[in-house]
């Protein structure tokens, strides 16, 4: 969509006022998808206003000028309020902005607005206890996944092009999964965090959710300053993807198990081969994951310690655990973490990226704690972090792109790599996006 909306700009067919209206108007019309916490109308078309004039002097900052975005509301703007989706940030309003926000406007992007996220981006659902739930536009009675629901939704709902998300147990690649648009999650460390509010400090991840898979490495180019372009026709020919033996397809809905199956047949017909890989312990390792995350949070949290009962229930919760860890605890956990980030490196002599399910069902209700999937009943929170928590602690890069529908509702595949393969990752979703077919996918908020 970006490569579009940049070659209607460059050839004067429509304006950067004219594209910032209608982002605007439709975040207006879809406002029941509650996507954003704050609308930055007035900046968005001052800065519009002025990208046009370097337009018409011949001046042009790259495919990003004049488009219309996004960003978490837990990204610092100077003098807008960033809220973290809490009760205790509700008026802080930062001096500075975060460097992503730097980069993208020196890019040339407009930025309409602050998303919608779960309290303190610690949770999966987005249904937010002071802000309002989220909503996916899909269905508005389902929760677009979290913690970055909002950006997921505002792409998913065709508001922007792009909105900027945080990773550090899925928060990117849920809400992809779960509102039908691509996110990624770049290797640990390549986008910057400067002015971006801590979670899991060695966890944590800024990246894009955009309409496609080249929209997003258009943004990275962006926010790194280094060049992630794909290939007008990428291929995986000759790809090795590895297909895990255990733990990631054995707890699926029907319909999900059914469209990463169609998607493994789909890279073989376009020259790639699929070959099983062991997997290590992944339930321990998730376990690892999840601890090193409840100390993280509880130390990023700890000066707003006396102000815990302004917090919602759920994440006021995890926080009490993570108080309560023994430093022991977080120790162990980190030793582990480098145990099973040798194991899992030896998966990369055998295969050059791993196919993985995003999430194991499309989006639950807004309120649903548990989902049945056969076996009985799961925790939605648990389930739904079940195939990407563990890739934080591993930092590697993923990307998250639509393979089919179930249900009426989108399902997700995620594409897994090695550090620092990023471009090359990006270059294998782009290709499975083309022959999947599902870029153009429409949410009904959409229309």
């Amino acid at each position: 969509m970006i490569e579009k909306l940049a070659t209607a700009l460059r050839g004067r067919a429509v304006s950067c006022v004219e594209l910032t209206r209608e982002a605007l108007r439709r975040a207006e019309r879809h406002a029941d998808v509650n996507a954003f916490i704050t609308l930055t109308a007035d900046s968005a078309l001052a800065a519009a206003g002025r990208l046009d004039s370097e337009l018409g002097r011949g001046e042009y900052r790259g495919p990003l000028h004049g488009i219309p975005v996004a960003v978490k509301d837990i990204v610092c703007t100077k003098g807008v309020r960033t809220t973290c989706g809490s009760r205790i940030f509700a008026d802080y309003v930062p001096d500075h902005d975060a460097e992503v926000v730097v980069r993208l406007e020196k890019a040339g992007a407009v930025i309409v607005g602050k998303t919608g996220l779960h309290e303190l981006a610690y949770g999966i659902t987005s249904n937010n206890p002071h802000f309002g739930a989220v909503r996916n536009p899909w269905d508005r009675e389902r929760i677009p996944g979290g913690s970055s629901g909002g950006s997921g939704a505002a792409v998913g709902a065709g508001i922007c092009a792009m909105a900027l998300g945080t990773d550090t147990g899925g928060s990117i690649r849920i809400p992809a999964s779960f509102c039908g648009v691509a996110g990624f999650k770049p290797t640990y460390g390549t986008v910057s965090k400067r002015g971006v509010f801590p979670l899991g400090f060695t966890l944590d991840h800024v990246g894009p959710l955009a309409a496609s898979v080249r929209d997003c490495a258009l943004t990275m180019t962006a926010l790194t300053g280094k060049d992630f372009s794909i290939v007008a026709e990428p291929s995986i020919k000759g790809m090795r993807i590895g297909r895990p033996e255990s733990f990631y397809f054995e707890k699926l809905e029907t319909g999900v198990a059914a469209a990463l199956d169609a998607a493994f047949r789909k890279a073989e017909e376009i020259g790639a081969r699929v070959v099983p890989v062991p997997a290590p312990d992944m339930e321990a390792f998730n376990a690892v994951a999840l601890t090193v995350l409840l100390a993280e949070a509880a130390a990023a949290l700890e000066p707003h310690r006396a102000r815990r009962d302004e917090i919602g229930p759920d994440v006021r919760l995890l926080l009490d655990q993570g108080w309560m860890l023994p430093a022991s605890s977080y120790v162990n956990a980190q030793r582990l973490r480098a145990r099973f980030n040798r194991e899992f490196s030896n998966i990369w002599k055998t295969c050059d990226v791993l196919f993985l399910p995003a999430t194991p069902t499309t989006a639950p209700k807004i309120g649903q704690t548990s989902v049945d999937i056969g076996a009985g009943p799961e925790d939605v929170r648990l389930l739904t972090t079940r195939c990407v928590r563990a890739i934080n602690a591993l930092g590697w890069p993923a990307v998250v792109l639509p393979c089919g529908m179930s249900q009426k509702l989108p399902v997700g595949l995620q594409i897994i790599g090695p550090s620092f393969g990023d471009a090359s990752m990006l270059r294998c979703g782009a290709a499975m996006e083309d022959a999947l077919g599902f870029t153009s996918l429409t949410a009904p908020a959409g229309s």
